[in-house]
Parts: structure tokens; sequence; C-alpha cells
């Protein structure tokens, strides 16, 4: 195989003007991908999450370029047929795609996770740094930023943002993802544009924490006292205008933004029930947009050349779990024998239409440059399930009971789930529940979710598999539905998150996948692409894998 030196010689001095400004862990990562070990790409991947700027790659340190076709701001109204927010829009809260979607119209985070290369982009941070232990990590903020009610933005505003959201007794919806990480506290003002965040323990991929990859994470104000509905404050391209539960919400251009200026005057939302609900409004030409659009119910846009849908690889999932402490599915031969059951390759082409990459019952998606892609892929073995229930015990199966939740195309991946099972002999029983039911109040003993024996959950995209890894899986992991508890995948992925290197990062992932595919605590087996559906004269919309939707640099024609 050859080298990136064998095909390019001159590499290594072009180079050279980094390595003087790097730290051992850039030149680390450097040394990696001249011997071929990570491609160009995961280099640029990881040096946007260490803060390392690669000579003439203009990662860190420079405003975000937006030149995408037009360069003067118009008068054009961009409008969007969106899912009804599921309760209050506010920061502090929100888990659901159709609010958070409305945050980043007016808000803004430290740092942008680029929607298609996953790279980490300065927003309101311009670079970032972590110190040789990876616990402190250090940010420059941006100047001459301000509210759109005229303060300006600085580190006070960064660190009362983050005791916010790091607060136990503050009803955060962060803390799933922060717990552990961050503590109120943790975030101290050195100076006025000088942020450090003290961590819990050493953690390797911490940007994306306070990135957008974390939806929460918007920043505000630090008088900032709730109601956020009442004026949605940020320091966005777009600032509030209106917003009616149930009905809809609108911004128009901030005319005192810090960077390019948006380029429609306003943005438009119109708040809709469903999926076919917002594709009638694209198709009647009352929208012109959709967001979190679906391969089912969508072959009228699919299929019509007035219309295009695009879309981005995701790292969201669906996890099939099992509770291990359930006689039913106490015995791993058991779990495993039901993963044997799925054909994969038939549920991607039927569910996404091929809009979706293989799973392997593990969170470690295609899309991160953490995943050991040497893991053997699990395939459907219908007479090895067999075998396996056999060998538990269970020769003719047994009778279970699937709860879900009724969202996008989850019930249907629940049929084709039953009828796998049928072929083994397992009979399963659906019962499908709003998701208000189904996630109660998310905490055992009150939600189907986290006390069903078999069920199947929505896990949306992240731009590292932390989140994925901790909540769900280890033994005192908030979303453990699985009721999972094994030392040993506890002390892997503490490893794994304190890991700098990528190179550790990916030994670790691979042993924290076999892991997984011996325990099979849970199913995960595919991870679908994020899509959005616009009319065919739309163009400069940006979206995430996290159905954040960006229109500042959007054009009609």
């Amino acid at each position: 195989m050859k080298t990136p030196v064998d095909r390019f010689p001159a590499l290594p001095r072009a180079l050279d003007p980094t390595r003087r400004t790097a730290d051992a862990l850039g030149n680390h990562a450097l040394d990696e991908f001249l011997a071929g070990r990570i491609t160009r790409r995961e280099l640029l991947r990881h040096a946007s999450v260490i803060g390392l700027a690669l000579a003439g790659g203009g990662l860190l340190g420079t405003p975000r370029a937006h030149a995408q076709g037009a360069t003067a701001p118009g008068n054009q109204t961009i409008r969007v047929a969106h899912l009804t927010p599921a309760g209050a829009v506010d920061p502090l809260t929100v888990t659901d795609a159709a609010s958070l979607a409305l945050l980043n119209q007016t808000g803004e985070f430290l740092i942008d996770d680029d929607g298609e290369k996953l790279l980490l982009k300065p927003a309101l941070a311009l670079s970032w740094k972590p110190n040789d232990k990876g616990d402190v990590w250090t940010f420059k903020l941006r100047e001459n930023v301000k509210f759109h009610d005229g303060q300006s933005f600085g580190a006070k505003d960064v660190v009362a943002t983050f005791d916010r959201l790091a607060d136990p007794a503050s009803g955060s919806a962060a803390l799933s993802v922060l717990k552990g990480v961050l503590s109120k506290g943790g975030a101290k003002v050195v100076d006025e544009r000088t942020v450090a965040f003290h961590l819990d323990a050493p953690n390797g991929n911490f940007p994306y924490y306070v990135s957008s990859d974390n939806y929460n994470a918007v920043i505000l104000p630090a008088n900032y006292a709730g109601n956020y509905e009442k004026s949605f404050p940020g320091t966005g391209p777009f600032k509030f205008e209106k917003y009616q539960p149930k009905v809809g919400a609108s911004f128009v251009r901030n005319p005192d933004y810090w960077g390019d200026k948006a380029l429609p005057q306003r943005v438009q939302f119109t708040f809709y029930a469903d999926q076919q609900a917002q594709l009638l409004a694209l198709q009647g030409h009352q929208a012109d947009v959709m967001g979190t659009f679906t391969v089912q119910g969508g072959a009228a846009i699919l299929n019509n050349p007035e219309y295009k849908a695009v879309g981005v690889k995701s790292s969201a999932h669906r996890q099939i779990h099992m509770r291990n402490d359930s006689p039913l599915f106490k015995d791993k031969r058991v779990r495993e024998a039901l993963a044997l059951s799925l054909d994969r390759e038939v549920i991607v082409r039927g569910l996404f239409k091929g809009r979706a990459q293989l799973g392997n019952d593990s969170p470690f998606a295609p899309v991160f440059p953490s995943s050991d892609a040497g893991v053997p892929q699990r395939k459907l073995d219908v007479e090895k399930a067999k075998q396996l229930l056999a060998q538990a015990g269970v020769p003719n199966g047994f009778d279970v009971t699937l709860t879900t939740e009724k969202y996008m195309e989850i019930p249907d991946l629940a049929v084709v789930v039953q009828n796998a099972a049928k072929a083994i002999g397992v009979r399963i029983n659906l019962k499908v529940e709003s998701q208000s039911l189904y996630y109660g109040a998310g905490t055992p003993g009150k939600s189907d979710w986290l006390d069903s024996p078999l069920g199947i959950t929505d896990y949306g995209h992240r731009g590292v598999p932390n989140v994925f890894l901790n909540a769900p899986l280890t033994s005192n992991g908030t979303w453990n539905a699985a009721h999972f508890k094994n030392p040993q995948y506890d002390q892997l992925v503490a490893q794994f998150v304190g890991a700098l290197d990528l190179a550790s990062q990916r030994k670790i992932s691979g042993e924290i996948q076999r892991l997984l595919l011996d325990e099979t605590p849970i199913i995960i087996p595919f991870f679908y692409d994020q899509l959005i559906a616009m009319r065919k004269g739309v163009n400069g919309v940006r979206f995430t894998a996290l159905a954040q939707l960006y229109f500042d640099r959007a054009t009609l024609s």
C-alpha cells in the first residue's frame, strides 16, 4: 500500500510549518497520516478536534466561509414545512428534532459540526486546545460579537451557559451528555476572551460536547432568566420575529451579525403534525423546504424532478434492546440468536432504498474515524440462531412483546423484526405507542422504554460515539434500557473517552465492538442518512445529521 509520502514526496516538507506549531499530539497525528495509517479525511477531522491548524487547510482560526453563489442579501422568504415541536422550545430542555432545528435559527455554538464532512469549525470560539492530560481544554473566543439585544458576547456568557447545562437541579437535557464529563463550576473565565473547561476526567473528544453536536449548547447571555420562546435570544444571522406554539415561527435577517449577513430576509416555519402533511405542503407550493424527510411515504418526492432530496451520512440509528436481566434474555445466546435472524442488507434496501449503512450491533458507525472496520460484520444465519436457542434451553422459541414508538420507519422495522423472529421460532407481539407514552417520565418504573423486555428506540446522530457508548450501555447509564452491566465494558469505555490520539481510540473501539458482539445487549441493524427535501430551485441550504437547518446562505430561483 502506498503512503501519502510515496505519492507526494514533498508532503513532509510542506507540513513543516504545521509541525513547528503543533504539540506532541498533533505531531503524532501527522506521523500517522504520513505513514498511511489514517486517511487525509481522518487527519482533517482529528485535527479539527484537537485544535491543530493544518497549513493551507484553513481549518481553524478563520471565519466560516459562506460564498455559495449569491453574495448580496435580498428580500426573499424561505418557507419551511416543519414538524410541530413536541413541547416548549427551550435550549435547556429540548430533545426533539423539531425543537432543536428552531434553536439554531437565532442561536450559535462555540463550534460548528459540519453537516457533510463532520469536521469541527470555528463559530463563537476561534480555537481550542487540550492540555497534555486532556482534562483541561482552553477556548479562545471571537471578538466583536453581540447578542440580538445589544449585549456584548464574552467568556462570562459561555461559563453561565454551561453552568446551567451541567447543573443537576436545572432539568437540563444536556446532562445525558455532560454527566461525568463536565460538572457545574468546571467552566472558568480566564479572561474576557478565554474560557477553560476543567473536566471531570480526560476526554479526547470534548470539543464535540460544546459544539452544535450538543444541540442544547447554544450560547445564551449570562443574565438569561428563562422564557426562551418570548425572544429566542442569540447571536446568529437571524433574529426572532414571531413564535406561535403549534402554529409556526418566523425569523428575520440580523443586520448587526458579526459575519456575512443572511441572504434571505426571512425564514418562515409552519408546523405540521406529520411527514405526510409536510409533503402535501411542499407539493402544494406552500413550502420550499422540509426537514426530517424519510423515504417511507416519500416516493412522490424521490421520483419527481421538480423536487430534490439530499442527504448526509450519519450515526443516527435504532437500538433494539433486550433486557439482560429478564428471564427471556438473560442468556446471551438468546440475544445473539435474535440478532442473527435479521437480514440487514434487506432492511437497508427495503426500508431506506439504500440510504443507510449496515450496523454491527455496536454504536461505532461507519462515519466515525475511530470505528475499527476490521471487525467482522454480523450477518443473517437462521440455522446458527436456532442452534443457539436450543443450547439456551428454548428450542421451540418463546413469546415476547416488543414495545416501541410510532416514529418514522420504526413501526415498519418492528414488523420486520417480528417476521424475522418467526423463522427461528420466537413469537413477537407488537405494541406500538405514541412517543409520549413510550418515553413516559424517562425513568425506570415509569417508562415503557426503560422497562420493556424488548423494545426499539430511536437515537439521533452524534459526531462522536461517546454518548452512545455511555448513556445506553454503561452500568449506570441514564438510557440503559438493556439493563446491561459489564465492568469490562465500563472500563473500556472510560479508556476510549480518555484517549487523545486516533490510533488509540481505534484500537480500543475494536475491543469494545468485539465485546458487544459477544454479549449482544442491543441490536443496531443500520445507521441511516439524514435527509431533507426541497423544491428544485432552492439552493444553499445547509443541514446537519442532527436535523439542524441553516438558511443564512439559502436562495430561491
